[in-house]
């Protein structure tokens, strides 16, 4: 058997600050690497995850200049949670802007989870800036989608994780859990507004991995991320993320052309593999990998192998 890929040493980045991107909002960015060599950019998943040292191991040092920023209202970036001129589009525009500052024609664009739906949404506006596709646990955010997380699906394979992220909702508004869930994390109450911020972001830390993961329970639970984390993906799932039906799979045909590799998990319960498997046939000159034994998360080791193997693989063009 070949031996699994194994991330990168720890690197610091060469740059790093504050991008003010109008409406209000200034993101945090940081580029690590190589100065002048290939470029790339990290999408981060959530909404409202951020970015984190670990997400810099994903690519040589020595042969990548990578840019990784963190999505507006989140991570580092301000203001912290704001819902305001957020969305999809906003996000697009600023990765655009991320591309101009650091004078590069086309880069390589590497999203996982909602950093997939980010990456198609920016690959298929901007098409002509984009020199490769590594996407991992897709999700193109259709309400079926939605509703097999939020509502009926993963209710049935987590039983009692599921109890837990009900506990905050009255048994009267529990047949729109999105619904009940935006009420408190938009709401005045502080105290409902953390509960509900802790609740929602907890189910998804237990339910990502194939095993359970205390790590990331923890630092999901804690009331900072968890406040940006759970606030941005309800504002986001509330509002479709601003994409028609079914649009990204629809538009699949914008990326002809662009070398990619997508890579899911085949027990990934946020994201049904049936997507990820509508995006290979609609994107045939993309691979795709299909992981055994894996979830969602992007640590886990035939993902973490994978997504490895497709960086390397892209370093020399």
């Amino acid at each position: 058997m070949t031996e699994l890929r194994q991330p990168y040493p720890p690197i610091a980045p060469y740059e790093s600050g504050m991008l003010d991107v109008g409406d209000g909002h200034q993101i945090y960015y940081e580029r690590c690497g190589t100065p002048g060599a290939k470029p790339a950019v990290f999408l981060h998943g959530g909404p409202g995850g951020g970015i984190s040292p670990e997400h810099r191991r994903l690519f040589d040092p020595a042969r990548y200049d990578l840019t990784l920023f963190d999505q507006r209202g989140c991570g580092r970036s301000l203001p912290h949670a704001g819902l305001e001129a957020n969305t999809t589009w906003h996000l697009v525009a600023d990765i655009e802007r991320l591309r101009e500052r650091a004078g590069v024609d086309k880069w390589l664009v590497f999203g996982g989870s909602w950093g997939s739906t980010l990456a198609l949404a920016y690959a298929q506006k901007h098409p002509e800036h984009v020199s490769e596709l590594v996407l991992r646990g897709i999700y193109t955010v259709t309400r079926s989608e939605l509703q097999w997380y939020y509502q009926f699906g993963v209710s049935e394979m987590f039983p009692d994780k599921w109890e837990k992220f009900q506990a905050p909702i009255p048994e009267a508004e529990r047949g729109d859990m999105i619904g009940a869930y935006r009420k408190r994390l938009t709401g005045d109450d502080p105290v409902a507004r953390i509960e509900a911020a802790r609740a929602w972001s907890v189910w998804e830390a237990e339910t990502i991995t194939l095993l359970p993961s205390p790590a990331i329970a923890a630092a999901h639970g804690e009331d900072h991320f968890a406040l940006a984390f759970a606030r941005l993906e309800n504002h986001y799932f509330v509002h479709d993320a601003w994409l028609e039906q079914g649009q990204l799979l629809r538009e699949a045909h914008r990326l002809h052309g662009i070398p990619g590799v997508i890579v899911h998990g085949r027990y990934d319960m946020p994201c049904p593999a049936r997507y990820a498997w509508a995006l290979h046939k609609a994107w045939p000159g993309a691979e795709f990998h299909l992981i055994e034994g894996a979830g969602h998360a992007y640590s886990e080791p035939g993902i973490l192998d994978r997504l490895l193997r497709a960086t390397d693989g892209f370093a020399s063009r």
